[in-house]
């Protein structure tokens, strides 16, 4: 089940990572991930959200089951249902994306993206707290200290991520997606691990 959970994480990143690169008329650098759910081809990252989502959900089971870590399960299960969510309600078009929409930021948000935002706060606010848990309840050794580094990190990153976002930065992609990053690393290597 860990294994399952590693590759569930690395393919996320890898197919947001390529598919936004291939995107006509999508900025990695200011865009943010969510984005690549809209348009025509939006079905690939709804399917990447869903796939990844499920994929955590198996490596939680694998950290209960493998490596005797309730909390730390339950925590990384509340992750991937959070990314599944993602999939789920589709943030509103905005900022240019997909192209011939305003570059601007709607006054006033569909329901969907406001749950969006709401399970991406999950999402992003719950990896450095699971992170944290696997610190204070995990094993000792290098795990602990990669989990503290991590918990930190991810917490600065995504802090960043939130005031480029407000400030519409154009560099709000790559704090996101440093944030992502970091943290879906961290969960392949603790399923790897567990």
């Amino acid at each position: 089940m860990g294994l399952t959970g590693s590759a569930a994480a690395a393919l996320f990143v890898v197919v947001f990572t390529v598919d936004g690169w291939l995107r006509p008329g999508y900025r990695p650098l200011y865009h943010p991930v969510s984005a690549l759910a809209l348009g025509r081809r939006g079905w690939i990252q709804t399917t990447n959200f869903l796939v990844g989502g499920a994929g955590l959900l198996v490596g939680a089971a694998g950290l209960w089951v493998d490596a005797g870590l309730p909390w730390v399960a339950a925590a990384v299960a509340v992750l991937g249902l959070a990314l599944a969510a993602s999939g789920v309600w589709r943030m509103d078009p905005m900022r240019g994306y997909p192209p011939g929409t305003p570059s601007s930021t709607p006054e006033q948000f569909t329901r969907a993206h406001r749950w969006h935002d709401n399970v991406g706060a999950l999402l992003f606010l719950g990896l450095p707290v699971t992170a944290v848990l696997t610190a204070v309840t995990g094993p000792d050794g290098w795990l602990r200290w990669c989990s503290v580094a991590t918990a930190l990190a991810s917490g600065l990153l995504f802090a960043r991520f939130g005031i480029g976002w407000e400030a519409d930065d154009a560099r709000t992609g790559l704090w996101q997606r440093l944030t992502i990053v970091v943290g879906w690393t961290w969960l392949a290597v603790l399923f790897a691990a567990a």
